[in-house]
């Protein structure tokens, strides 16, 4: 008897199954979250991972995954839709922070080998600019994101996350928080 994988191996299927199914459907897509940031060094998530798709490409996206046989699950929220498996699940986004997703995001993309998968994986300045700008009153756990912006550190382009994150206050006292631990130089916005 073979033995029951854990949470975790069965995210880390799920997340290959939904990225061949975006790949063979042909739809522009890259890993996104907190497996981006694993595949770039960051700790490993403990919860699911994360696609993005073109705001223009959700419902292709959608019919890809469908005519994968995944089973596709059109969550209260208008903005993703979830895949699930084995009590398991991935969301594929088509906003982040408020905003529609735009092709560019993806085209920053690298694609990198995630768990023996080709695939397009956000890039690392993008990834801490989607992170911080989710940053709000009732999410604000600066404790998740310190590992991930010190794996990240030589990687992001800082004074483009300054600029980018400019409006929002939780952002801006988080990047301060990381000049006064040292773990980045003082950024200002470009």
């Amino acid at each position: 008897m073979q033995p029951t994988p854990s949470p975790r191996d069965r995210v880390r299927d799920l997340l290959k199954r939904t990225a061949v199914a975006l790949k063979q459907g042909e739809v522009p897509f890259a890993l996104c979250g907190g497996y981006a940031a694993w595949v770039r060094g960051a700790p490993e998530p403990d919860h699911d991972a994360d696609f993005l798709v073109p705001a223009a490409e959700a419902e292709r996206a959608a019919k890809a995954l469908v005519d994968a046989g995944l089973q596709v699950v059109d969550p209260a929220e208008d903005w993703l839709l979830k895949v699930e498996r084995d009590d398991v699940f991935v969301d594929v986004l088509w906003r982040t922070c408020g905003r529609p997703a735009e092709i560019d995001l993806v085209e920053r993309a690298e694609v990198l080998p995630v768990l023996s998968v080709q695939m397009p994986v956000m890039d690392p300045t993008d990834i801490l600019v989607t992170k911080l700008m989710a940053l709000d009153e009732h999410y604000c756990d600066f404790g998740r994101m310190l590992p991930v912006a010190r794996a990240l550190r030589e990687q992001v382009d800082w004074a483009e996350v300054a600029r980018q994150v400019a409006t929002n206050d939780f952002a801006v006292v988080f990047l301060t928080l990381l000049e006064r631990l040292g773990i980045v130089p003082a950024v200002s916005p470009a």
